[in-house]
């Protein structure tokens, strides 16, 4: 028998914890360079754009980060809230304002939207406070170190969790993290990274898991059903005891990630969970996948894994191990693209990649690492403009016919004098526009109607007011596609009954004079 995680960390791993504690890390050029996107499920419902579109600021502490969105004109007001320094309990005060709902001792991003937390400098590390995303949509936190959360013990943020989502969360996208604890559920720690309640449409790529009793879950118990789908890329787990994650009910796509030491249990699908488990390599381990503690059973679908000096218990009662020849007895239908490195080169790919403070490098796709190449936001402030935002095209009007002719429309408040028809009526000479500086109009059809494009065109002496949007399906919430600027906006296919143009932001009064609708 292994020994428990908090009594093997090794002196090496000490004196890592604490050159991050103290900023002591591998350095990074002073501008962040942007990443290539989104990955995995983080890309389906919509996608997951983060503060593209919007505002960049920089924050040093956690009240800082707290300010930067109580500062936003509403919830879902973009912003890239760029991180350096060392984040505590001591410097996370609870600020107040439109944008925002926030707490003392913990990253607090509930009932929000349309945000970036993003480390850069010399680094940005959560030390012995948790990241809490609750009630929230449209997250990417990137390149960041979160370790030594407590849920016993002083200070104590987030339930110990590193990373904590619950309560109606979708489409997040977490990137480049480094989530470490110094012990298991004894020592006072949780889970590193968590979803519960409904949490939904979520990536962990490039990320490092260490020195904990619990790597994660997705569902609280086996009521707690319906979360995921999630997906988990190039990560490494190392000295972890089991939930390598924990799947209940909640559907797992899981790929070329390294593992090393899970001492008790890994990947553990159960309660009609299920896992694609595709090129990974586990390497001195335990029991790495199977349906653990519990007499529901889960499903997984295995191909072309590595198992290094694997060791597999007997079945029984509570445990159904996979090994040790695990075979496929399920299949999942993965919806998105994606690139397997060879599971023989995980070890080095994943060691070269994942982390935060390594450059943002990734995968090419043949076991190579790179750097995404992206423009770099340097020398933010509270009007910075994101970079890599996509924008609308020019105004010409698109092939087709425009199918808002003849349907309805509603929105937000109206200014005075302008009516929501007036965006389809086919006369640029008149307008609607907000009764504030953002605002949301929308076409709807008594039936459902496919729409690929829409064309936003401004009013005659307002072109260039509008500033940041989302594309919204209204039949369900989904985030159609986010940007920049009135013209043509393309996205994928989708049938709907609503469609909502969001305006987020502006340079002075939007004036909308026409809504177009084409498939």
């Amino acid at each position: 028998m292994r020994k428990p995680v908090a009594l093997r960390l090794s002196a090496a791993l000490g004196t890592l914890a604490l050159a991050a504690a103290t900023g002591v890390v591998l350095s990074m050029p002073t501008a962040s360079a942007a990443s290539a996107g989104a990955t995995g499920y983080a890309t389906q419902n919509g996608g997951t754009t983060g503060g593209a579109g919007g505002t960049t600021v920089k924050a040093t502490t956690g009240t800082q980060i707290h300010a930067a969105l109580c500062a936003r004109a509403s919830t879902s007001t973009p912003i890239t809230i760029q991180v350096e320094g060392t984040v505590t309990v001591g410097n996370t005060a609870k600020v107040s304002g439109a944008g925002c709902n926030t707490a003392a001792g913990v990253i607090e991003l509930k009932g929000i939207s349309n945000v970036t937390l993003v480390g850069v400098g010399s680094g940005a590390v959560f030390d012995q406070i948790g990241i809490h995303i609750r009630q929230s949509s449209n997250i990417i936190v990137q390149n960041v170190t979160v370790q030594n959360v407590k849920k016993s013990g002083s200070p104590t943020s987030n339930g110990g969790d590193a990373i904590g989502m619950e309560s109606d969360v979708h489409n997040v996208w977490v990137d480049h993290a480094t989530l470490i604890a110094s012990g298991g559920e004894s020592e006072g720690y949780d889970g590193l990274f968590d979803m519960k309640d409904s949490t939904q449409y979520v990536t962990l790529s490039y990320s490092i898991l260490r020195n904990s009793g619990r790597g994660g879950l997705v569902g609280s118990s086996d009521s707690d059903l319906a979360n995921g789908p999630v997906t988990f890329h190039h990560n490494r787990y190392e000295n972890i005891d089991s939930r390598t994650p924990l799947l209940r009910g909640a559907t797992a796509h899981i790929y070329n990630n390294y593992y090393v030491s899970l001492n008790e249990s890994g990947i553990n699908p159960r309660a009609g969970g299920k896992a694609k488990v595709d090129n990974n390599y586990f390497k001195d381990s335990k029991d790495v996948l199977g349906t653990f503690y519990t007499d529901l059973p889960g499903y997984w679908q295995v191909s072309g894994n590595i198992f290094d000096n694997v060791t597999w218990s007997e079945p029984g009662e509570d445990n159904n191990p996979a090994g040790p020849n695990p075979t496929s007895n399920t299949t999942v239908s993965i919806p998105y693209a994606y690139s397997l490195d060879a599971a023989t080169c995980v070890p080095s790919i994943v060691t070269a990649t994942a982390g935060a403070n390594n450059g943002l490098k990734v995968s090419d796709g043949n076991c190579a690492a790179t750097t995404p190449t992206a423009t770099a936001t340097s020398n933010p402030t509270s009007t910075a403009t994101a970079t890599a935002t996509p924008t609308a095209t020019a105004t010409s009007t698109p092939g087709g016919t425009n199918l808002s002719i003849g349907a309805d429309a509603d929105g937000s408040s109206k200014a005075s004098g302008t009516s929501y028809g007036n965006v389809r009526d086919g006369d640029t000479s008149t307008y609607w526009s907000p009764a504030g500086s953002t605002g949301s109009i929308s076409i709807k059809w008594g039936s459902a109607t496919t729409v690929s494009k829409i064309n936003i065109r401004e009013a005659s002496g307002a072109t260039g007011n509008i500033g940041s949007w989302r594309v919204l399906n209204a039949d369900t919430g989904a985030v159609l596609t986010s940007g920049s600027g009135a013209g043509v906006i393309s996205f994928t296919s989708t049938s709907l009954k609503k469609v909502t143009f969001e305006i987020t932001g502006s340079t002075a009064t939007p004036r909308v004079a026409e809504f177009e609708t084409y498939a």
